[in-house]
């Protein structure tokens, strides 16, 4: 698995998460995959967590949403959370995605739920209660920080918890 995590503070969005890939329980695959993106004409950012066939074809889904929707990302997101549910095929993908622009963070489950996070704070994979915790607590009782160091202290201290998340850690703000 992994662990991705986001966080609007102060007037930033932030995303970041680690690199592991792993083969069943036990094998690790790669250490340095990126799983954050930048689609819809480097407007929208995503993470995902799940498998790589499946976040890949979301990723194509979520695109061709924004497209047809001029860019909303909120309707784009609840279409393809819409035909995500629908679709017997699509039913079966395995991943979960954060998707956020400068208006909007979100949170797309296989399950059709598109979610608004109430603290600004969302975080998916193995790892990502782990994240979510420690985001929180960063955005409650830290100054001086931003976004982007709050995402990546989040997922650094995931990954010394959860073995499915690795310290190759990538990040991306708006």
């Amino acid at each position: 698995m992994t662990t991705i995590c986001s966080v609007r503070y102060n007037g930033k969005t932030a995303i970041a998460g680690d690199g592991q890939v792993t083969l069943g329980e036990k094998v690790i695959a790669k250490a340095t995959a990126k799983k954050i993106r930048r689609i819809y004409h480097n407007k929208v950012v995503i993470g995902f967590a799940g498998g790589v066939a499946d976040a890949v074809s979301l990723q194509e889904m979520l695109e061709g949403k924004l497209e047809a929707y001029s860019g909303d990302l909120r309707r784009a997101a609840v279409e393809m959370a819409q035909s995500w549910r629908k679709d017997p095929a699509l039913a079966k993908l395995q991943a979960m995605v954060i998707a956020f622009n400068d208006k909007d963070l979100l949170l797309i489950s296989g399950n059709g739920e598109v979610l608004e996070p109430d603290e600004d704070v969302v975080a998916i994979g193995s790892g990502g209660n782990f994240a979510q915790a420690a985001a929180l607590a960063m955005t409650r009782h830290s100054q001086g920080m931003d976004a982007g160091e709050i995402a990546t202290e989040a997922v650094k201290i995931a990954s010394g918890i959860d073995i499915f998340t690795d310290d190759h850690i990538t990040s991306d703000e708006i």
